[in-house]
């Protein structure tokens, strides 16, 4: 996604990339083999399916669904860090746009046009048609 040097264009682009994070987190939570309603069914039919002679104790359901919680609140929070840091990876990447920068070996130097975000980490689209990963050691000014 790049994201370029005008800040309509700049705002546009960050709609757009919120738009991609919210629908690919509703594609993350369908795709979750395990949600809390078929945790629950499957908790029943544990039940519904116990030995009489034997039955499971009160407690250990108590400790399963405990357990369960924790996962699924495990899971929420990595997601949100993850939409975090991919808005604090946005937020550096348009304050590059417009300046100028020189790679860690000083063998690459430009003007930033556009930057894009990846999954990786952010990339600086230079005037002179190069590409700087944003990084350690980058020289901006």
């Amino acid at each position: 996604m790049s994201v370029p040097a005008t800040t309509s264009n700049s705002t546009a682009a960050a709609d757009a990339v919120a738009k991609a994070q919210d629908t690919k987190k509703k594609q993350a939570e369908k795709s979750t083999t395990l949600n809390y309603d078929n945790f629950l069914r499957l908790l029943l039919t544990q039940m519904k399916n116990q030995d009489p002679t034997a039955p499971m104790k009160s407690t250990e359901y108590m400790g399963q669904l405990a357990s369960f919680s924790q996962v699924e609140q495990s899971v929420n929070t990595n997601n949100k860090l993850d939409s975090l840091l991919k808005s604090t990876s946005l937020t550096q990447a348009q304050g590059l746009v417009g300046r100028t920068i020189t790679s860690a070996d000083n063998s690459v130097t430009g003007q930033v046009t556009s930057v894009q975000v990846t999954d990786t980490g952010v990339v600086a689209h230079l005037n002179n048609g190069k590409d700087i990963p944003y990084g350690p050691g980058l020289t901006i000014s």
